[in-house]
């Protein structure tokens, strides 16, 4: 059974950080391809960092330069600091993990919440 689970969310004020961690299992680990995806309320969910299963890394536009992913395959884990948040990157944060067709899961979230 494949499971994500991601921890490591919470409040935090403007201008903070955080980290995001993502611990999969019964997942080929080390050869996923491992993100971070968001979703506000009444939004759509949007990528936010991608790690290939070589380590090249995809940001959105909006988190570059603030956040930076991560992965340690020894521990199955994939991370996401987040520095310099603003109350726009409040959301809850899904972890996923995908490699081509009919492979690709999502965790249950982590809320993140940024006050102003």
């Amino acid at each position: 059974q494949v499971q994500l689970v991601e921890s490591g969310g919470g409040l935090v004020q403007a201008g903070g950080s955080l980290r995001l961690s993502c611990v999969g299992s019964g997942i080929i680990f080390s050869f996923s391809d491992m993100g971070w995806y968001r979703q506000a309320p009444g939004k759509q969910r949007e990528l936010v960092a991608t790690i290939t299963s070589t380590g090249w890394r995809n940001y959105a536009d909006s988190v570059k330069g603030r956040f930076t992913i991560s992965r340690d395959n020894a521990k199955n884990t994939v991370y996401l600091q987040m520095n310099s948040l603003k109350s726009e990157d409040t959301a809850v944060y899904y972890c996923n993990a995908e490699k081509g067709p009919g492979y690709r899961y999502w965790g249950r979230g982590t809320q993140v919440t940024v006050s102003s």
